[in-house]
């Protein structure tokens, strides 16, 4: 590897792969960076909608599609950027090479769907390096210890391009979207909404599990770990950003608060027996489910899934049923968060969101779930826009003070 040329990794999203004309605007981005002394490694995700058009099609073929087969088919999709890239860059004058995630040593447990990264050995990249070429890498993917393809979740290239940064000790590691930045609010919602030019790995993975689409949850926790800044910005190229690095002192430390959101929330709610609850565990494990929250208790389980997250959860409700010999209801709902340092802790806060709430719904939240660094409010899913915009007036008084 040239010794003296630092590495930078540079992922792009869907939306900044999803043509042909847009693939030129990113082999420029690299190109320039080449031009600037980088050597660069770049990770892409499906072009556009690829992965909810492969989703579909895997959904007209059966209702419960098996998450293995999932996998091979979805990774199909970032195997098709990476090709077109590859040539879209060779086609500028610079050497180039397109790399599956196995192909990149990205290493993951067996968990198919939504696996974890386990291991990054990037022998082949550091080999491709060495001898002058961009490598451009399938994000979203790798390869169990079983020798089996698996997939990350939605976002999981986020974690791909983490993870090569922290095993390749870069330099950076750039997110690149359509959006020019982390927010405090969705701007398509509230149009007040104020770019962060800062947030801490802390903030920025609560936002990320909170429904905040610009970053993975996983690839923050991955930075976090490893110490890795990431910086967001636009393909576009647009002045801004965000930098993510670790947290700051408090005494630095600007008060932090956001909104973010999950529109589509499926709620379980069961009664347990004695015994059962260890029994919904196992059964929690064997459908490889987590649930976004969740309120067990011995006697009674409130489980909340994201359903973009969880293709087999209708086998799950119906194994439950079966197997605790119980009735479950099932509710579709959605959540809205709060987001910021100590805001569970922040009575008078929790009490104002719900006196807005209550006074612009026309129904009281569902359910309230808080953390230190949260308030999530479970409401109706026809209720998701106007609940952002009236707690976004909770932002907007902070940043007043």
């Amino acid at each position: 590897m040239h010794a003296s040329r630092p590495i930078l990794v540079q992922k792009y999203g869907g939306s900044s792969v999803a043509n042909p004309e847009l693939l030129q605007i990113v082999a420029r981005n690299v190109v320039a960076a080449c031009e600037r002394g980088y050597q660069v490694v770049v990770v892409v995700s499906a072009m556009g909608d690829t992965t909810n058009q492969l989703l579909d099609m895997a959904h007209q073929v059966t209702s419960e599609p098996p998450r293995r087969e999932l996998d091979m088919l979805l990774s199909a999709g970032e195997r098709i950027s990476m090709a077109l890239l590859s040539m879209a860059i060779q086609s500028h004058g610079l050497e180039a090479i397109s790399l599956t995630g196995s192909q990149s040593g990205i290493i993951t447990n067996d968990r198919h769907y939504e696996a974890r990264i386990i291991e990054v050995r990037p022998v082949r990249i550091e080999d491709e390096l060495a001898k002058g070429r961009v490598v451009i890498v399938a994000g979203f993917q790798g390869v169990s210890y079983k020798r089996e393809i698996t997939t990350l979740g939605r976002g999981g290239s986020d974690t791909t391009a983490v993870a090569l940064a922290a095993a390749l000790d870069a330099e950076a590691c750039e997110i690149y979207t359509d959006v020019d930045g982390v927010y405090d609010a969705d701007p398509r919602v509230n149009l007040d909404a104020e770019r962060l030019s800062e947030i801490s790995f802390r903030e920025m993975e609560e936002l990320a599990r909170c429904g905040a689409k610009v970053l993975h949850a996983e690839s923050v926790e991955f930075a976090r770990r490893h110490n890795i800044a990431l910086y967001v910005k636009s393909t576009k190229g647009s002045v801004g950003g965000t930098l993510i690095r670790k947290d700051r002192k408090a005494d630095e430390r600007k008060t932090f608060l956001a909104i973010s959101c999950m529109p589509a929330l499926t709620m379980l709610d069961c009664t347990l027996l004695k015994g059962q609850r260890e029994q919904l565990f196992s059964l929690l494990e064997e459908h490889q489910l987590s649930p976004s929250f969740s309120d067990i208790s011995s006697v009674y389980a409130e489980l909340l899934f994201q359903r973009e997250r969880c293709p087999n959860l209708e086998s799950f409700q119906k194994t439950l049923a079966h197997e605790l010999d119980t009735e479950v209801d099932v509710m579709d709902v959605a959540a809205v968060h709060v987001v910021g340092s100590d805001v569970g802790r922040d009575a008078a806060l929790i009490r104002r969101c719900y006196a807005l709430l209550a006074e612009g719904l026309d129904q009281l939240p569902v359910r309230l779930f808080v953390s230190p660094l949260r308030l999530s409010f479970v409401i109706m899913p026809k209720h998701i826009i106007d609940a952002q915009t009236l707690l976004y007036k909770i932002v907007e008084d902070k940043r007043n003070l």
